[in-house]
């Protein structure tokens, strides 16, 4: 069973007490990403999320690493498109001490100007790093032209040019209107009881509230295409096209129509492409949702020689998929890959933690296992179909990375 409580200032708690287990995980959760930032800011969210690590008013970054390491803890964080995540899974008996470092960190931070200059360097290196990773940049390059101008667009970790300009004022800034206590859960999973959200209570029931920033507009999917030129050894192909939103009825045929197409060793781009026609070591689709959005990917990585075959399988595969549909047995075994994750997510407090926190920010109540898996078994054959053909046959975008910087003609 989950708990919640709502501070007089907006701050949601969340509590699921798991007696059985030793441990417990921890997270301060913002709604905010890279989607609430602009052109000039670009990268904001996450660069706030590196310098949370970098000492308060009474600790060093050295500190609180050293905090966490002496009990045998693991901290971290990450920035998403939508969300920032501040989380630590500890013993139980160190609990109330994790807790107190992560509002330390979250509410005392100093950014300090050298500190700032130090993890521009740093964050430089991660761009560079996703630069010469040809299939994260492809999804990258994917993202940019599927929302166009959108934020949603933007890569998280930022360019080097919004880099340059950020300054602890401007960080101030930004965490004065989006780091506010409407945006912000506390989610806490393991062998915890209400002492735990008592002590929450206590640190953040005087987080101040004040006018939240607008948030940013609904985007509109844009069928582009994008071709970029790399000395790699492989051709990496990404299609694009316009998916659901979190809050969309049909997100669950969605997830059972991607599963069965790309999702796993037995879906239809694996076999069809891999399998029988040895064109790709990597082929795979996934779905992004977002509040008011969504983007369904299909990627595919091969020798830069065979990129028009490639792109022309990838095409034929989907279209077939359209055509015929899904068999029961596809259908069924699809179901039961969706629903085995979800359950297996439930053996670990972070995944407690991180899907009952993500349930209260993205859907504002709990949404039990239950009834997801019910969600999941009513699809059938039929909604598959509506929602490939509802998918498929709209334009799509289209990334390219190869060492011809040319896009496929079967594309």
């Amino acid at each position: 069973m989950i708990s919640k409580k709502t501070l007089k200032n907006g701050v949601r708690i969340l509590l699921e007490n798991i007696p059985n287990v030793r441990s417990v995980s921890i997270g301060i959760w913002v709604g905010t990403g890279t989607r609430f930032e602009n052109h000039t800011n670009n990268g904001i969210s996450h660069f706030i999320e590196h310098m949370l690590f970098k000492g308060t008013k009474t600790r060093t970054a050295r500190d609180i690493a050293e905090a966490f390491d002496k009990i045998g803890g693991q901290v971290n964080a990450f920035t998403s498109k939508e969300t920032t995540c501040y989380y630590a899974k500890v013993m139980d008996r160190d609990a109330h001490f994790a807790v107190n470092v992560l509002a330390d960190m979250f509410f005392n931070s100093k950014f300090e100007k050298q500190d700032m200059e130090k993890e521009k360097q740093v964050i430089g290196e991660e761009i560079k790093m996703y630069e010469d990773t040809p299939d994260d940049l492809v999804h990258d390059l994917l993202n940019a032209v599927s929302f166009n101008h959108h934020p949603l667009g933007f890569p998280i970790l930022g360019t080097r040019e919004t880099l340059a300009g950020f300054d602890p004022d401007g960080l101030r800034r930004y965490m004065r209107t989006h780091y506010t206590p409407d945006h912000v859960v506390i989610s806490v999973a393991g062998h915890a009881d209400e002492g735990i959200v008592q002590e929450i209570e206590a640190l953040f029931s005087d987080f101040g509230s004040v006018q939240s920033a607008e948030r940013s507009a609904v985007p509109c999917f844009n069928p582009g295409k994008i071709a970029r030129k790399k000395e790699t050894e492989q051709a990496h192909i990404c299609l694009g096209f316009s998916g659901y939103s979190n809050h969309d009825r049909e997100l669950a045929p969605l997830m059972v129509m991607n599963n069965a197409l790309g999702g796993g060793m037995s879906s239809r781009l694996f076999q069809e492409i891999r399998e029988e026609r040895g064109l790709a070591y990597s082929v795979f689709s996934f779905h992004s949702s977002f509040k008011d959005s969504g983007l369904l990917t299909v990627y595919g990585g091969t020798g830069a020689d065979q990129i028009d075959d490639l792109g022309k399988a990838l095409l034929d595969t989907i279209h077939r998929f359209v055509d015929q549909g899904i068999s029961e047995a596809e259908l069924e075994s699809s179901k039961a890959q969706i629903n085995g994750s979800l359950i297996f997510g439930l053996e670990s407090t972070n995944g407690r933690m991180g899907r009952n926190a993500k349930n209260e920010l993205v859907l504002g109540k709990e949404r039990s296992i239950d009834e997801t898996v019910a969600l999941i078994d009513a699809v059938t054959i039929d909604d598959v179909q509506k929602t490939a053909q509802h998918v498929f046959e709209q334009p799509y975008a289209c990334s390219i990375v190869s060492p011809s910087g040319k896009m496929p003609g079967t594309l």
